[in-house]
């Protein structure tokens, strides 16, 4: 694959991804032979156009040979692999290409199953895509769209991932069962190297709308999330196992986390996020697996909350299988706008109707900031830190926290367990007895 730098332009349009029975006829994308058609007398550049090699992107025609004309497959062969390896066919081809690379895929319907990209690419992604529901084309915890071990991607250009998850959010049984089956992601991103999104939309997704794992060097921006308040697990972006990773000025409200840190991360900034409705801003779950990687250096900041039910969260479970930490994070700036628990530690973290822990949560939090946290709660209890009995939270600071209730009746208040945080400056509420 060349490494020399240049441009992919999708031009999605009408996108309709749906999936079909094996036998199906469908109509694809792709090209086996692309044909490069220069377009620039300045530099090198590649024009690829699935219609051009004969696809009729009816929704009717089978397109596979014309998209495929060496290859054989039987009648037994699923439709939507076939669509599946047309549409790796064009991606590929293009970005073993030298120069601006442009894939146009004109207004049609275009059955395809998930997707899987791998290569160095700039995207500008301007069309609708709707996912399969068909939770059998999925593997457990996969993702629809997922890109993995990219150096350099840009994916911008306003389009819009549609999971279409309201069909299968009922088939979400996380909320009773530990060990339950996780639906696809939206997007995923896997072991990627300076990484660029910006611009794009993510609706409905079937379970997490965008997951980092293992990246490093990641930056989004004008992202924009949206899923009902009583969509489940749909977390707006969920990082794990990454590093250097930049999120701003981007709107997220969904049925869970906007955004959720999760295990092994370090040196990740948030800012300028709006969250509503959701859960707030999460540091965790953690602690709930053996061997999992530390937390530090994450910085949230200049961020609003509207009508989370939480504002900024850090949630460990009780009776961890191994030791963690989570330290060295900041939270400044944070505007809460009627949010139910707006400061909250709870390292017994229980998502389920009832837990019986067998020991206390082996995560040890400490150097811990929050700073500028004003606004509005809908609880009495504004500020609620309940901290490990076996390993007491250190070093948690509250300075300039000016939190009232939203109804104006009386003054809000604090609880503090396995705790002695450290006050400066205003404290509304008052600091725990």
């Amino acid at each position: 694959m060349s490494l020399d730098p240049f441009k992919l332009l999708l031009l999605f349009s009408s996108f309709s991804f749906t999936g079909v029975p094996a036998g199906a006829t469908t109509a694809g994308l792709g090209s086996q032979h692309a044909q490069l058609l220069p377009y620039n007398n300045q530099r090198t550049s590649h024009f690829f156009n699935v219609k051009t090699f004969g696809a009729q992107a009816d929704g009717l025609t089978d397109d596979t040979k014309v998209l495929f004309p060496s290859l054989s497959f039987s009648i037994q062969t699923p439709a939507y692999l076939l669509q599946y390896l047309a549409f790796l066919s064009v991606w590929n081809k293009a970005c073993q290409a030298t120069g601006e690379v442009d894939i146009m895929i004109p207004k049609g319907t275009y059955l395809v199953g998930p997707l899987k990209f791998a290569g160095p690419c700039e995207i500008s992604f301007q069309g609708y895509l709707k996912a399969t529901t068909n939770l059998f084309k999925y593997g457990d915890g996969a993702g629809w769209v997922e890109f993995r071990w990219i150096e350099g991607l840009t994916l911008t250009g306003g389009g819009t991932f549609d999971g279409q998850g309201a069909k299968a959010w009922p088939y979400n049984s996380c909320s009773t069962d530990f060990n339950c089956k996780l639906l696809p992601t939206n997007v995923k991103f896997l072991a990627m190297n300076r990484t660029i999104v910006r611009g794009i939309t993510s609706v409905n997704s079937k379970f997490f709308h965008m997951a980092l794992v293992e990246c490093k060097n990641f930056k989004g921006s004008k992202i924009k999330i949206s899923a009902p308040a009583d969509s489940p697990n749909t977390d707006g972006i969920h990082i794990q196992r990454s590093s250097g990773v930049y999120f701003s000025r981007s709107l997220i409200g969904t049925g869970d986390d906007c955004i959720s840190i999760g295990q092994g991360n370090s040196q990740v900034t948030i800012t300028s996020i709006s969250c509503g409705p959701g859960h707030g801003i999460s540091v965790g779950s953690l602690g709930r697996y053996k061997d999992e990687g530390d937390v530090s250096g994450l910085v949230v900041r200049d961020c609003t909350m509207i009508g989370t039910s939480n504002g900024i969260r850090i949630k460990t479970w009780a009776n961890s299988p191994g030791r963690s930490a989570a330290t060295n994070m900041t939270f400044e700036n944070i505007n809460m706008e009627n949010v139910t628990n707006p400061i909250i530690i709870d390292q017994a973290y229980c998502p389920f109707a009832s837990c019986t822990p067998m020991g206390p949560s082996q995560v040890k939090l400490s150097d811990i900031y929050f700073k500028k946290i004003k606004g509005t709660s809908l609880s009495a209890v504004a500020v609620a830190l309940e901290c490990s009995k076996g390993i007491p939270c250190q070093d948690i600071y509250l300075e300039d926290v000016h939190l009232e209730l939203a109804t104006g009746e009386k003054q809000v208040t604090s609880t503090c367990k396995n705790v002695r945080a450290k006050y400066i400056g205003t404290q509304i509420p008052p600091p725990c007895a």
